[in-house]
């Protein structure tokens, strides 16, 4: 597996639950993504991964199909009937066409097949969290999370916060890409249109931070600003 930085703990990781019943194989995946960053989650049967799917807040699920209480596709189905919404990876040692588009029916992203590249598992996983991301009317932020129709950033527990425009779609650029460092120019072009200096850049981070706190967002000294650890 090729060599990739470390993680950096001011940003937020994925969170990830994996449905698999092999210990073995549950722990080398539990392992593998934490490596990778990802805060993980394992249940060992599809009773369980059904609780843990509706109770707990996923960026990306990782299902085995041939799962024990309740089988893989099944649990797929079901948690999307509950409308969850996280992308679904399917692991199986069953690969034939008919399994592919019973999985994908049942509300699968995507599909693959063991044994599987370490690698290409891992390039799936955040090729689904790029698309859902893109997609998404709410947006992770770690204890919080923005809620795009409304220009809100909702906290359980904690009071609503509302958003400018601006503010929203500077937010919202952070938060697709929360582990990549974006230059005020860059930023300037994206939000901020018709604005000539990327001061005001640097003013509509100081509201973010006013509004959510100083942690949201991170200055990486001579590059820019990236999502921090809201």
């Amino acid at each position: 597996m090729s060599q990739r930085p470390a993680p950096d703990p001011l940003t937020p990781g994925p969170r990830v639950l994996v449905v698999e019943d092999d210990e073995q194989l549950a722990t080398m995946l539990s392992a593998l993504l934490v490596d990778e960053g990802y805060a993980v989650d394992v249940a060992r049967d599809g009773q369980r991964g059904l609780h843990l799917g509706l109770s707990g807040r996923y960026d990306v699920m990782l299902i085995d199909r041939g799962l024990p209480a309740i089988e893989g596709v099944d649990l797929v189905r079901r948690l999307r009937n509950q409308g969850v919404t996280a992308p679904v990876l399917v692991l199986t040692a069953r690969g034939t066409a008919a399994d592919r588009v019973e999985g994908l029916d049942a509300g699968a992203e995507d599909y693959l097949v063991k044994p599987f590249d370490v690698d290409e598992l891992l390039a799936r996983l955040r090729a689904l969290l790029r698309r859902h991301r893109e997609d998404s009317d709410e947006l992770d932020l770690g204890v919080r999370r923005l809620v795009v129709a409304s220009r809100t950033v909702v906290e359980d527990g904690g009071p609503d916060v509302v958003l400018s425009g601006r503010e929203c779609e500077l937010l919202l650029v952070l938060a697709r890409r929360p582990g990549r460092v974006f230059g005020r120019d860059e930023l300037l072009r994206r939000v901020f249109d018709d604005a000539d200096t990327t001061g005001s850049v640097d003013t509509y981070v100081h509201y973010l931070r006013r509004k959510l706190g100083r942690e949201v967002v991170h200055t990486v000294r001579g590059s820019g600003y990236r999502m921090g650890s809201a």
